[in-house]
């Protein structure tokens, strides 16, 4: 695979597709204003645009140099940096106007914070994910400011202290099993991640010897911000902007688990005996190098190697070849449409996790107890 140089990562011009996603601020704004059809611009544009993008522009298999200092890496972690404000306006923006617009009817309104829903999801929670793997305060305070304007504030805690432990075993919630249909996926990890939080926070206060109920657990700024953000709400607009501000964050929600359950699904690591299991690997987690879709979702899809390595920023993120990580047909964009309809999924997906077993796992034989998640629980 060919390397960029440090030199050619920093350019201005390597770092702008990535910007793309401010570009469905405009959508948002053209809906609102025109309604009718216009609301649909905005799904469209944010899962179809990038996937016919995909189609044209091809794979990225180029990964930049590893040794590229953070000070090149400006324009890039940049629009991370300046969504929430950019999300903030955007959410509470649109509710002023459509709730006192006269030519939008309440369904129109409603469609049109599902199209919010769908950008808060697909790239404010996203966002979020990039900026709490950073050490930098204000990264990890911008990252619960984003996950409290979709009301989950506590993927933070399970995605940084049990899902990168945990992931490919059976104590992680949002690993995918083989075979489940995400109808069946989706409330079982609403109703297991925020436990799952919880209980990893508790565990880490009662090694310092401090109750659960201690101001250092993160779960009483959790709720605070979710509960300003829930008063902005009411205050913007009543009763009916609360249950809006409700509804898009329920849209985020889905959004965000339905790209969970395409990033694992099906892929176990190994278990070694007595609730030993091997290391993460780069062939625990679908890659996909599609370069549209991969712009658009700042190299999320490069997911084989965050879970390797997860502290690396996204520009640094390194895509593989099926000889080291199981690659997905297409972008999420795509595999997410797909993963709605279960039989469709899965007559996708099976074959490729069937073949990915027998080329890195041929000793083998029996998978039930992976395919059912009932192996002995990772010590």
């Amino acid at each position: 695979m060919a390397t960029l140089t440090s030199q050619q990562v920093s350019k201005l011009q390597n770092a702008a597709p990535f910007w793309l996603a401010l570009a469905l601020i405009p959508v948002v704004m053209l809906a609102a204003m025109q309604g009718g059809w216009y609301i649909a611009l905005i799904p469209l544009f944010g899962w179809g645009m990038f996937s016919v993008l995909d189609t044209f522009v091809g794979l990225n298999t180029k990964n930049a140099d590893l040794e590229t200092p953070e000070e090149e890496l400006f324009w890039y972690t940049l629009v991370t940096l300046i969504w929430f404000p950019v999300q903030f306006v955007t959410i509470f923006g649109t509710m002023a106007y459509a709730l006192n617009a006269d030519h939008l009817s309440t369904s129109e309104i409603i469609w049109l914070f599902f199209g919010i829903g769908v950008v808060t999801g697909s790239v404010g929670i996203n966002y979020s994910h990039e900026l709490m793997h950073q050490k930098n305060r204000l990264e990890r305070w911008l990252a619960d400011l984003l996950l409290a304007s979709v009301l989950y504030s506590h993927f933070r805690s399970e995605h940084l202290l049990n899902h990168h432990r945990y992931v490919a075993t059976p104590k992680d919630p949002v690993t995918a099993r083989y075979n489940e249909g995400f109808h069946r996926f989706f409330p079982r990890v609403l109703r297991q991640c925020a436990k799952s939080a919880w209980d990893a926070e508790v565990k880490m206060l009662t090694r310092k010897g401090l109750p659960a109920t201690d101001f250092s657990n993160p779960f009483w700024r959790y709720a605070a911000l979710q509960l300003a953000f829930l008063i902005i709400a009411a205050l913007v607009g009543g009763w009916a902007g609360l249950g809006l501000f409700v509804f898009q964050s329920f849209v985020a929600i889905w959004q965000l688990e339905l790209v969970n359950y395409i990033e694992h699904y099906g892929l176990t690591r190994k278990h070694l005996g007595d609730g030993k299991y091997e290391h993460v690997q780069p062939r625990h987690s679908w890659n996909a190098a599609q370069k549209a879709s991969n712009w658009f979702l700042i190299n999320l899809q490069r997911h084989s190697d965050h879970h390797y390595k997860p502290d690396r920023r996204f520009p640094l993120l390194q895509t593989y070849t099926e000889a080291d990580a199981p690659q997905l047909p297409h972008g999420y964009p795509v595999m997410t449409m797909a993963a709605m309809v279960p039989p469709l999924f899965r007559r996708i997906m099976n074959p490729r996790v069937r073949k990915w077993r027998a080329m890195y796992y041929p000793e083998i034989t029996d998978w039930s107890a992976y395919k059912t998640a009932t192996n002995p629980m990772p010590r």
